[in-house]
């Protein structure tokens, strides 16, 4: 086998469920794992070494796309195709080929398969297996879809080799720049080439876990990272190289002054009787370790008061992490939560540190907590009762002294009351409650809340914005911001953009503004101003309000329709 090739396929490794097979680029079989015997009957020793058309016997067009994969370095993915095994059958097989590559040539492509027929029989026999297998697949799509971790692999002259999306985000090197240069010339980093943890794992083979260090991104800028890297090896145990995975720390860490300003109490904006309650319970909870329970619609600023609370306690030096409960399927969210460890499930190729350690002796922000499943309730629960955990697939306890913020959009006592949420867990977390009222009942901040976002977006778009005209403030007013302030302010924001005076005009809204309380109409019994009114309503709509068209439509003069519209109430 070429030494170049990037595979690791140990005994452990072989026992997926995924038949994987290895071509070189003379198109000879060069690997081919129990699945792939399994799946075709061929024995391993039967096919190394032949050709690979062995597997495509009577589906010529399907070899096409090996011989485009070694050629051209294209990648497929989902393909259905038809291999012919070993009785000289026809099987129908999900797959995915991929082009491995050493300075920019293709020196083998992967093909990984599975047997659609026997996923379905799985499926028939078992309906829990057939569960646990699209849970997999799930997992499997998240580790591999993600864009949360950079990842970067080097060869054993440490060039990078591969470079995903997080990495491009995280450095500011798009892929094209990365591939071929020394890592060292990426991350800048002052440890690099000076006993850092990849000279750890090129030299002494060892893998480390959670360090963290600064790089230098393409602008200039110092990044915090936590990095994890193990050592890569092909079939004959022989290192190729080495995989580093990393996060950006900058937010978890709290460097940034600006977050603290950010989520003070002061920049929760309002001063009616309903915001003066959610500022006097801020200020007792603050002072206190116990567990909040933040309610309220979306947009109301769930975690900005979270944040709030964090950076005025005495955890505030601590990290604040924050983890969306609905963005993760249920079998994805327990690694978030605690983490895994190597070969805890497929695709678990390195351990990984879960949100309740990251956030130790910090606050841990669980956003739209109403979401998460029952059995994974169960494990929080118990969580928060003991404060200890293990890793999936770990059986080291870990102690944690995390403090822990909920929030939810949805009425919790009715889920109890379903069956969908535990009752015991709830009390856990509802020590304290801060309900926020959605904008339309606290319309009397309603002026100080688009001051503080002209002042804002002023900043941010060097404008000199300095107020509404009565037209669009009525309009704004007498919208019922189902988004609550996090609509309103994306909504100010668009008129910022389209602004070009210092007055912000119903030109410059959003159409659905415009559209939910265009006119208001004053009604009349009298049939003939009745049908006059829908006419003039209707022209008006057809052309968004612009009354010189309406007029020609309605083949009056616009002066005319000005007239027949302060006689019907019709306020545009």
């Amino acid at each position: 086998m070429d030494e170049g090739i990037f595979i690791d396929i140990n005994k452990e490794a072989l026992i997926v469920p995924d038949g994987i097979i290895v071509i070189g680029k003379e198109y000879q079989i060069i690997v081919f794992n129990e699945a792939a015997s399994r799946i075709t009957g061929f024995v391993e020793d039967d096919v190394i070494g032949k050709d690979f058309k062995i597997l495509f016997s009577q589906s010529e067009d399907d070899s096409k796309l090996i011989f485009e994969s070694l050629k051209e370095n294209r990648s497929f993915s989902n393909l259905s195709i038809n291999i012919t095994d070993s009785k000289n059958r026809i099987k129908n097989v999900l797959a995915s080929i991929t082009p491995i590559l050493k300075d920019k040539e293709v020196l083998s492509v992967v093909l990984v398969f599975r047997n659609t027929k026997e996923m379905l029989t799985m499926a028939e026999e078992i309906e829990e297996k057939t569960l646990e297998l699209i849970d997999q697949k799930n997992k499997l799509d998240a580790i591999f879809n993600s864009n949360i971790e950079g990842t970067f692999t080097i060869d054993n002259e440490w060039n990078v080799t591969s470079f995903n999306r997080s990495a491009e985000k995280i450095t500011g090197f798009k892929k094209s720049e990365a591939i071929g240069k020394k890592c060292w010339e990426i991350f800048k980093s002052s440890i690099c080439r000076n006993g850092c943890h990849m000279e750890q794992t090129m030299i002494k083979g060892k893998s480390t876990i959670g360090n963290e260090l600064e790089i230098i991104n393409k602008k200039g800028m110092k990044v915090p990272i936590k990095v994890n890297s193990g050592i890569l090896l092909n079939n004959k145990n022989e290192k190729i190289g080495a995989v580093e995975t990393f996060i950006d720390l900058t937010e978890i860490r709290n460097l940034s002054n600006h977050l603290k300003t950010q989520f003070k109490f002061s920049n929760i904006v309002g001063s009616s009787k309903e915001i003066e309650k959610v500022f006097t319970l801020l200020e007792s909870v603050a002072e206190t370790d116990s567990s909040v329970l933040i309610t309220g619609e979306s947009g109301t600023g769930k975690e900005l008061v979270a944040r709030a609370i964090h950076l005025n306690s005495s955890r505030s030096n601590g990290p604040f992490i924050a983890l969306n409960c609905s963005a993760f399927s249920e079998s994805l969210i327990e690694s978030e939560l605690f983490g895994h460890e190597k070969g805890a499930f497929t695709g678990a190729i390195n351990s990984k540190v879960g949100r309740f350690e990251l956030a130790n002796n910090g606050t841990l922000f669980l956003d739209e907590i109403g979401d998460i499943s029952l059995p994974v309730q169960t494990k929080l629960l118990r969580v928060l009762e003991t404060r200890q955990f293990e890793r999936v697939g770990g059986n080291k306890t870990i102690n944690i002294n995390v403090r822990i913020i909920a929030a939810t959009n949805k009425d919790i006592l009715a889920e109890i009351s379903k069956g969908s949420f535990r009752e015991d867990l709830f009390y856990r977390i509802n020590v304290m409650n801060i309900h926020l009222p959605p904008l339309r009942e606290r319309m009397g901040d309603f002026p100080l809340l688009l001051n503080h976002f002209i002042k804002k977006y002023n900043e941010r778009f060097t404008k000199t914005v300095t107020n509404f005209s009565p037209e669009t403030y009525n309009l704004l007013q007498d919208y019922k911001w189902p988004g609550n302030i996090r609509e309103l302010e994306n909504v100010i924001e668009h008129c910022f953009v389209l602004c070009k005076s210092d007055i912000i005009k119903t030109e410059h809204l959003p159409d659905r503004i415009k559209n939910s309380s265009l006119f208001k109409v004053s009604k009349s019994n009298n049939l003939v101003q009745d049908a006059e009114e829908t006419m003039i309503l209707n022209a008006l709509k057809k052309h968004s309000g612009n009354r010189t068209k309406a007029s020609k439509e309605l083949n009056i003069n616009p002066s005319t329709l000005w007239r027949k519209m302060k006689k019907l109430g019709i306020d545009l």
